[in-house]
């Protein structure tokens, strides 16, 4: 079983339809915890590090062989209460910071909230060292975004996204730093790729989960 931390109810079925395409089988358990982003926003991500850490030390205790969290913001913080609990927890945007990487030295990262700007560019820092490149990281907060999804505007969202990506003028790659931002991706065809974190992530976690699933068999043994 894969557990799955969101911080927006509308993950849940994005995440099953990718699975029943990716990961046919594969038990998923949906955490959903919106007042998570709500007080990182306000107080900073490593203020509800404890309640994360609660919330996949239950989910493993539920059976979860490992965890994927979907809320970018929050992201470096379940992976750290994931290593501090021997947990394996993947955020969702690691994938797809490393094809952000591996496409070229000019990155531009497109968000929403502005919480998720700093995280992901962090994160690609991260992905760029690990790979041994050079990595120039643009960032770009995509104006009255935020809003119209909080309004259940998912068509106004996925527009201003688009838009904002098509005002991008040089680049190697164009990151879509939330989950919620994948639908933009399919509107986007050109030379520079737009990478979004849904398919990619929950491919990774689901080997991980997998790899666990059968080293904790073996163990068992």
């Amino acid at each position: 079983m894969l557990a799955l931390l969101h911080t927006s109810p509308v993950h849940v079925p994005v995440f099953d339809a990718l699975r029943d395409e990716d990961a046919p089988g594969l038990a998923l358990r949906h955490l959903v915890r919106p007042e998570l982003l709500e007080r990182a926003r306000e107080l900073g991500p490593d203020a509800v590090a404890e309640e994360v850490a609660a919330a996949l030390c239950g989910a493993a205790r539920e059976g979860a062989q490992a965890a994927l969290c979907t809320c970018s913001t929050i992201g470096s913080v379940a992976e750290a209460a994931g290593a501090a609990l021997g947990v394996p927890v993947l955020r969702v945007d690691r994938p797809m910071a490393a094809a952000a990487v591996a496409a070229g030295p000019r990155i531009v990262v497109l968000a929403a909230l502005e919480s998720t700007l700093g995280p992901t560019r962090d994160l690609i820092a991260e992905e760029a060292e690990r790979a041994g490149r050079e990595v120039r990281v643009t960032t770009v907060l995509v104006a009255g975004a935020w809003e119209r999804f909080e309004a259940g505007d998912a068509e106004g969202f996925v527009a201003a996204v688009v838009a904002a990506a098509r005002e991008v003028p040089d680049a190697d790659a164009i990151v879509l730093a939330q989950a919620s931002m994948a639908a933009a991706a399919d509107r986007l065809a050109g030379p520079v790729p737009v990478l979004s974190s849904p398919r990619p992530g929950l491919r990774a976690a689901a080997q991980l989960a997998m790899r666990e699933a059968s080293l904790s068999g073996l163990r068992t043994m």
